[in-house]
């Protein structure tokens, strides 16, 4: 769940379709984050670059799949998801649990023990 992890074998980038150059995140996921000692004030999105796409395995979109190159032999999954801008950290909380359920699932599905 961290913009960039290494968490054993799995790298865990954040890039994004249309993301912003150098932009943090919002105090508050940051906040919700934090609460799970997971420190996200320095990150940022990165753009989604083929080269991204192309050593991934898994690609997951947060509700803008259509929107990202495809390419052929990937695994995509698009999670339709709350958007937490502008949301309080109580209303952020439950996103990012939702989040953290679906990572720890496909974890499993890859056979990658979750580490958290």
């Amino acid at each position: 769940m961290q913009p960039t992890a290494r968490y054993g074998l799995v790298d865990v980038p954040s890039v994004g379709c249309f993301a912003p150059r150098g932009v943090p995140p919002a105090a508050k996921r940051a906040a919700a984050m934090g609460e799970r000692g997971i420190d996200i004030s320095r990150e940022f999105t990165k753009p989604w670059t083929d080269e991204v796409v192309r050593a991934a395995d898994v690609v997951v979109s947060m509700g803008s799949g259509d929107a990202c190159p495809v390419f052929p032999g990937k695994r995509y999954l698009d999670w339709t998801l709350d958007d937490p801008a502008g949301e309080t950290v109580d209303n952020v909380r439950p996103i990012r649990d939702d989040i953290e359920r679906r990572v720890r699932g496909l974890l499993d599905d890859l056979g990658v023990p979750a580490q958290h």
